[in-house]
């Protein structure tokens, strides 16, 4: 297992939900002034946007993740993508929290698959950082925080070698396998377009003597439409990455995912695909629709519902809390009398003699998340 896994993981899912989050605030922007009830402003995202990625690239937060360490359950990143999701006036149920999860990984396992070698996935992260850098482009404090990681970043993989590159990438293989999309969705691997860079058009094989002289050559049929590799994406702090995934699919106008060549004599089908109108509409019904709500603070909150319906949101909470259920529920009546004070300070007693000493390696995530309750 790799232990620069950890840091790649974090950035591309933190990338993921930044995309939905900013892709469901614009979606309810109708009112500059914040003037209409449940009605995200234009003011609203960009607080929204400022307030996660300061946190997500807080200079001790990455520090501490850039640490040579084991990757995360799905359990613990969760945990650390949701206190970062609520670092701002936004807030997401368990439920939804859940479904927006689901929504990162699976984009980003399928990012994984479609990568045409290990080290893109360098270029992968860099695409999310690029366009978090875009998010942020209005407040420069921040934006130096997302420079300043990228750089070290930079320092720190560009020095990898190719198997490091090839254990990375299987590490992350092992962390998506029990992750699967639901029976109505698809990953769509194209047999065609271009090899990856340092790779021959496959379709020949050549024949060598003892000496290394070339005596015969011979072709199979490759089973898909190949081309020759396309030029190198930049790995630089700035410059085209040449490669699409990991942009912002979210988008109106989103770039293609993959480069797939094109024969000169096949006709362009322009009659709609419905494969994926059928995605688009997964990916709606997934997402659901955003509901705001005033919240009793001393500032305005907002609760961002990823559901279609209120009443598809509470029976998600009901199932994802059946095992609770299971357990029996202690009511504690607080009174404002000696007798019940005493018999609460006994009780507080008892759980403070009880309590064990914390093993000095802790539980995985633990230091990260109590960072995040510092930031």
């Amino acid at each position: 297992m790799s232990v620069r896994t950890l840091p790649l993981v974090f950035i591309n899912l933190g990338g993921e939900m930044l995309y939905i989050l900013d892709q469901r605030l614009r979606a309810q922007n109708t009112s500059e002034d914040n003037s209409e009830k449940g009605v995200w402003s234009e003011n609203d995202r960009k607080r929204v946007m400022n307030d996660i990625v300061g946190t997500m690239f807080s200079k001790t937060f990455m520090d501490e993740l850039l640490k040579p360490q084991q990757l995360y359950s799905h359990r613990t990143l969760k945990t650390v993508l949701t206190r970062l999701a609520h670092a701002s006036i936004m807030r997401l149920n368990p439920a939804s929290m859940d479904r927006l999860y689901e929504l990162m990984a699976m984009a980003f396992k399928y990012q994984v698959f479609l990568c045409p070698r290990p080290k893109d996935l360098l270029l992968i992260s860099y695409n999310h950082i690029d366009t978090i850098r875009e998010f942020v482009k209005d407040t420069p404090v921040v934006v130096n925080q997302v420079d300043e990681t990228h750089r070290k970043i930079i320092e720190i993989y560009s020095s990898l070698s190719d198997g490091e590159f090839q254990l990375l990438r299987q590490t992350l293989l092992i962390f998506f396998q029990d992750m699967h999309s639901n029976p109505n969705g698809r990953f769509a691997l194209s047999t065609s377009g271009p090899v990856p860079r340092g790779i021959d058009v496959p379709g020949l094989i050549r024949t060598f003597d003892s000496k290394g002289r070339e005596v015969r050559r011979s072709e199979f049929p490759p089973g898909g439409s190949y081309s020759s590799p396309i030029r190198e994406g930049c790995f630089d702090l700035h410059g085209d990455r040449v490669i699409r995934l990991g942009l912002n699919m979210y988008t109106v106008n989103h770039p293609e995912e993959t480069h797939t060549s094109k024969a000169p004599s096949v006709k362009t089908d322009d009659s709609p695909n419905l494969l994926a109108k059928e995605e688009l509409n997964l990916l709606a019904r997934l997402m659901g629709s955003m509901k705001a709500e005033k919240q009793p603070t001393a500032e305005i909150g907002f609760r961002v519902n990823l559901f279609t319906t209120d009443q598809e949101e509470e029976e998600a909470g009901t199932s994802c809390g059946a095992d609770e259920s299971l357990f029996g529920v202690i009511n504690i009546q607080a009174m404002q009398d000696q007798q019940a004070a005493t018999e609460l300070a006994r009780i507080a007693g008892e759980f403070t003699e009880q309590e064990q000493p914390e093993s000095p390696g802790g539980n995985k995530g633990d230091d990260l998340l109590a960072m995040m309750d510092d930031l």
